[in-house]
């Protein structure tokens, strides 16, 4: 999981603070005791003309402006040694730590100013929330999340935008290593985002997901994932969501060509074994024209024809040529019996021969008829397989109808649903040989 680093926050106007401006009070209207007299205790909002020239706020902002630091800091050290300061004298020369430190990228003194200040209680109360906001980010960056977490919650706590540190709350929870309460937050802004009509951010979805696999919440971790594939897919995503379809109880070994036939279009190259496999799997099945496609196209990855298995992938690769030449030559003959079948699975297979060869305005109508005849045996198997064939032929309305009316509890309706989500989110405009 990468590091969430925030950007820093800018303090440098906040920091010298046009609010403190006007309560440094200049030589000419500081306070001026008799000398005879004991020396008074200064105002709360004032400083002393002597400690004034070291704090004026315009001369710090051209030493700013001019990236004078050196004197800054000297400024600094000489108010630090000043006598008997105010608590406001110290407020002030805090800030102007806390503008130097943010010019300097000191931030140890930076976090050092922004809670002396934040303690002094003499800010309004939204720059008041901010430094605090900005103290989390710093504790944040410098990884101490624990400490991040304490000031998110008080920003939250105090602000009139606790949702503002949401999002790098959640975070510190995740890098202290608590998923369970990172999982919890997430969840719902998660929800929330999506019921404002808005697309959850990638980010958002992969910590979550990395969250509740780390609590071993699979159903939430399966969902999360399932939203990755649908806006922000990659073979990685597809892959790991395809590889969880078996493992399901009930699972039937039947669907696997299906399983591998979606990773194929979704996913820019499968694994060697895995073309061989789908290969082997339709020439089993009798379509030996889509097993050709799979092959030439493990050829064309440059994953087949290599290797120690380089013979066996030509072997295949022959069988499946050969098969597909044949069943160019010989598949119109099917076409009576299938009609006079009892039950439509003869056309549906029929039809989905022509799909593989391309021929998707002869071989939709066939399975169409299929399905609409009857099938007696695991009719959502054929069903799935009109939906594919209609994705394939780049019809998303009848593909996506097709896939919701599958309701197996085998791995069908996992896997129509996966097929649903690659049709909304890639559908081709017109039909794409070999896909």
């Amino acid at each position: 999981m990468s590091q969430f680093r925030l950007a820093r926050i800018s303090l440098m106007l906040a920091a010298i603070g046009l609010n403190a401006v006007p309560a440094l009070m200049s030589g000419a209207h500081a306070q001026k005791a008799p000398a005879a007299a004991a020396a008074p205790v200064a105002p709360a909002d004032t400083v002393r003309p002597e400690l004034f020239k070291l704090l004026d706020p315009a001369a710090v902002k051209q030493l700013l402006a001019d990236k004078n630091f050196a004197e800054m800091q000297n400024r600094v050290s000489q108010a630090e040694a000043f006598p008997a300061k105010t608590p406001y004298e110290i407020y002030v020369l805090d800030r102007m730590k806390i503008a130097l430190g943010s010019a300097t990228s000191n931030d140890a003194m930076v976090m050092a100013g922004l809670e002396a200040a934040i303690a002094s209680g003499r800010m309004p109360a939204p720059d008041q929330a901010e430094f605090v906001l900005a103290l989390g980010n710093y504790h944040y960056n410098a990884k101490n999340y624990v400490k991040a977490i304490e000031w998110f919650k008080r920003y939250q706590k105090d602000s009139a935008t606790p949702a503002k540190a949401t999002p790098a709350l959640i975070r510190s929870y995740y890098l202290s290593n608590d998923f369970a309460t990172a999982k919890a937050m997430l969840v719902p802004a998660i929800a929330d985002t999506e019921k404002a009509g808005q697309a959850p951010s990638a980010e958002d979805l992969r910590l979550l997901a990395s969250a509740a696999s780390k609590v071993k919440d699979t159903a939430v971790y399966v969902s999360t994932l399932e939203k990755l594939v649908a806006m922000y897919p990659t073979d990685e995503y597809w892959a790991d969501l395809l590889h969880r379809v078996p493992a399901k109880p009930g699972y039937n070994q039947a669907h696997d060509v299906d399983i591998l036939r979606l990773q194929m279009v979704a996913v820019k190259q499968m694994a060697a074994e895995e073309y061989v496999e789908l290969a082997e799997l339709d020439l089993l099945a009798g379509f030996p024209t889509e097993a050709k496609k799979v092959i030439d196209a493990g050829y064309a990855a440059g994953v087949l024809g290599s290797g120690a298995n380089a013979a066996k992938h030509k072997q295949l690769r022959d069988r499946a040529t050969k098969g597909a030449a044949d069943d160019a030559k010989n598949i119109a003959s099917g076409e009576a019996s299938a009609a006079k079948a009892k039950d439509g699975v003869g056309l549906v297979n029929l039809g989905y021969a022509y799909v593989t060869m391309d021929q998707f305005d002869k071989g939709l109508p066939l399975m169409e008829q299929g399905i609409a005849k009857g099938i007696n045996k695991r009719p959502d198997d054929y069903k799935l397989r009109l939906g594919i064939a209609y994705a394939k032929a780049g019809r998303k309305a009848e593909a996506l109808k097709a896939f919701d009316q599958i309701k197996g509890d085998d791995g069908a309706t996992d896997l129509a649903r996966y097929w649903a989500l690659w049709v909304n989110r890639a559908a081709p405009a017109a039909p794409v040989a070999g896909k």
